[in-house]
């Protein structure tokens, strides 16, 4: 075998002085696209909800429309119907469907109608429109964009954020036949972070209740403890900085809790991302980078930042809007990461110490902004997505691929010797090369990469070293003789000043 075929570019980055192994398509978790349906306008927001046994997606967006989906175990969606929402106003926003005492009901926020509108679900589906929550002065209604439905006891609760001019956060208890009424408001100030809430997560810690907002406009996220009657107090809040934390724009906030540990995800979309800036109320924060943040909840509330998922060449987490996460078993999660200026889906795996790790890259090719939610079936994961942009107007439902069908791998073991001229604007334009690689040979199923650290000293000179997993030799031969890889080897082959090559089988 001719050795230069069997090259392949080394990713460098700041990770690489230390020796990171960086993960970038596992076979463990890709995701697959099973269905797609029409939807009546773009999708900014959507949820599932399981109700006699049938699964439902419901998906809203500019027009004032919700279109309501079946998704069966392969994947399938089939149309239920569309409902208007009030005023045909909107667009539909914070989706959530709850089980109120024996009723199952479908809450939404109209953005533009300053209301929340309560749908009761019927049993093949539809929905009927049981009650409207108008906007008040004491109430923060105005351009609704999240809602969060708290459990406590034999109470039900419902918790509204949004885009207010004057912001705050809501609370209202759901009544049986889907009413709500005013429990308590509480007016955002310098130290809370409720100013533009698009996202919000609760945990039950020892017996209490603790929800997590995002500020968007004040950048951070804040803690509160929720009481029985449905009254809350601040417990702590932590802001963005420009060296280690990215909630410059905080937007989607999800949590899981695994071995224990109750974590919450948070993700951003820097303000520099929004070519309209008018309505952006602080704008001095510098752009440092996007990351996805992990903090732990610990008993009293407390938010503490544990672990830092920063974004480089081989993520794409370019203003993350939606993060939706789907929980194997109490070791792990899987968190899917939607974009709007990556216009893809990174999906990540959250271990039971709290740390994400990339797995694998989904290129949608159309910008998902907040439209991204998620479902088990039986054994089955799904992720449902929809887009911003009205030209597209569907439904995606993907599968996750847990295994390979084969489960004999072929490894494909590569140790490079890099020349000393190779300047750092090569590697850079040979990193950019990479990432697009990786997506455009389906044959590789997994791919492992790292720096030697070996302390023996017998490496002979090579520094880096490349595992490749294929499904048999005709899957290499095919990677091999790929007119992107021959590409990419014409390119960045005089980079190389040796290397070493192993192939073998392995089982798992």
């Amino acid at each position: 075998m001719n050795w230069i075929k069997s090259i392949f570019f080394v990713i460098v980055s700041c990770n690489c002085l230390l020796g990171y192994a960086q993960l970038t398509k596992g076979n463990l978790t890709i995701l697959e696209q099973t269905d797609y349906k029409t939807t009546k306008y773009n999708t900014v927001t959507a949820t599932t909800y399981k109700k006699n046994g049938v699964n439902y997606v419901f998906s809203g967006g500019d027009g004032a429309f919700i279109n309501v989906f079946k998704l069966n175990a392969t994947g399938e969606l089939m149309p239920v119907g569309a409902y208007e929402l009030q005023n045909k106003k909107g667009p539909a926003r914070g989706l959530v469907a709850h089980n109120i005492k024996g009723t199952d009901y479908l809450f939404v926020g109209n953005k533009g109608g300053n209301s929340v509108e309560v749908y009761s679900i019927e049993d093949n589906g539809s929905l009927q429109r049981a009650f409207v929550l108008n906007d008040t002065p004491e109430t923060y209604l105005g351009t609704v964009i999240t809602l969060k439905v708290i459990h406590i006891k034999n109470n039900f609760y419902l918790f509204v954020g949004g885009l207010e001019s004057t912001p705050g956060l809501s609370c209202f208890k759901i009544h049986k036949n889907g009413k709500l009424s005013h429990i308590q408001s509480l007016a955002d100030d310098d130290l809370i972070h409720t100013d533009g809430i698009i996202g919000m997560y609760s945990h039950k810690i020892n017996g209490k209740t603790y929800l997590i907002t995002g500020g968007f406009q004040d950048n951070g996220i804040s803690s509160f403890e929720v009481f029985n009657n449905g009254n809350f107090k601040n417990i702590n809040n932590i802001a963005d900085n420009t060296t280690n934390r990215y909630l410059t724009g905080t937007y989607p906030v999800n949590g899981v809790t695994l071995g224990g540990n109750h974590y919450i995800v948070v993700g951003h979309r820097h303000h520099k991302y929004y070519k309209r800036g008018n309505f952006i109320k602080k704008k001095d924060f510098i752009f440092h980078g996007d990351g996805v943040s992990v903090f732990k909840v610990n008993e009293a509330g407390e938010l503490i930042p544990h672990s830092v998922l920063v974004n480089n060449a081989a993520t794409k987490l370019a203003g993350q809007t939606r993060i939706e996460i789907l929980k194997i078993d109490d070791s792990e999660a899987l968190v899917a990461i939607g974009t709007r200026d990556d216009n893809s889906i990174q999906l990540c795996k959250l271990n039971a110490n709290g740390v994400l790790k990339p797995s694998s890259v989904l290129d949608t090719n159309y910008p998902i902004y907040y439209g991204l939610t998620s479902i088990k079936i039986k054994e089955n994961f799904f992720f449902l997505s929809g887009s911003v942009d009205p030209k597209v107007k569907k439904m995606f439902a993907y599968k996750v691929n847990f295994k390979p069908k084969n489960g004999k791998k072929l490894r494909h073991v590569i140790n490079l010797k890099y020349k000393d001229a190779a300047t750092p604007k090569e590697v850079n334009r040979a990193v950019e090369n990479f990432v697009a690689l990786k997506n455009k040979i389906p044959e590789i199923i997994d791919f492992e990469w790292g720096i030697n650290n070996s302390k023996e000293g017998k490496s002979k000179g090579f520094t880096h070293s490349f595992m490749l997993t294929f499904k048999d030799e005709k899957a290499l031969e095919a990677y091999l003789v790929h007119k992107e890889h021959l590409a990419l080897i014409n390119d960045i082959g005089s980079l190389i000043d040796d290397v070493f090559v192993m192939d073998y089988y392995t089982t798992e």
